[in-house]
């Protein structure tokens, strides 16, 4: 009888301790174990070095997707990275930011190489031809379509607004909605960082 007991006061501590444990609450959405989405590209930095998501395992990693030539999405977001960086400190050396081109008829090495790390220097912009532009954009659940200009070379590209967050890991942990501020992204990158 006593060892009945001592088992089910055994187990019931240990219930109760397992619901203790809680999940991280995120600003940003928390899309943990969502499949469909994409978990690797190959492609190429602005500096012509082939990349894939597994070169930066052990950092957490923002994807944003978009173009050098955006008036207001894309610089913004850029802009909301880098005081991201800013808050997180020293940490900040175990974030990547990595900004996809959809445009790249336009966004050359040379371009991107000049435009993204001007809001960081940590900061990589990726690029690949049509085909690889189109099937990591497929992956990711990124949309985009040109939108035609006054003259040919003035179009713009209409695109997902959206950054996907992984973890040091690798997996896609957070969605982050345009415009969410520095101020609740940082302690999101903060906690996947622990």
């Amino acid at each position: 009888m006593i060892t009945r007991l001592l088992v089910a006061a055994v187990f019931m501590l240990t219930f109760t301790l397992a619901g203790c444990e809680s999940k991280p609450v995120f600003n940003a959405l928390d899309i943990t174990g969502i499949q469909g989405y994409g978990s690797d590209f190959r492609l190429s930095d602005h500096n012509g070095k082939p990349r894939t998501l597994a070169d930066f395992r052990g950092k957490v990693v923002v994807v944003f997707f978009g173009f050098t030539h955006c008036p207001d999405v894309c610089p913004t977001t850029l802009a909301e990275m880098k005081q991201v960086m800013q808050i997180l400190g020293v940490d900040a050396q175990r974030l990547q930011v990595l900004f996809i081109t959809v445009d790249p008829a336009r966004d050359t090495p040379d371009l991107l190489s000049r435009y993204v790390p001007s809001f960081h220097p940590a900061f990589l912009g990726l690029y690949g031809d049509n085909a690889a532009t189109e099937k990591v954009a497929k992956d990711f659940k990124i949309t985009y379509r040109t939108a035609t200009g006054k003259t040919p070379d003035s179009y713009t590209v209409d695109h997902s607004a959206a950054s996907l967050v992984f973890d040091p890991k690798g997996n896609l942990r957070l969605f982050i909605n345009y415009g969410m501020g520095a101020d609740k992204i940082a302690p999101d990158i903060k906690k996947l960082l622990q």
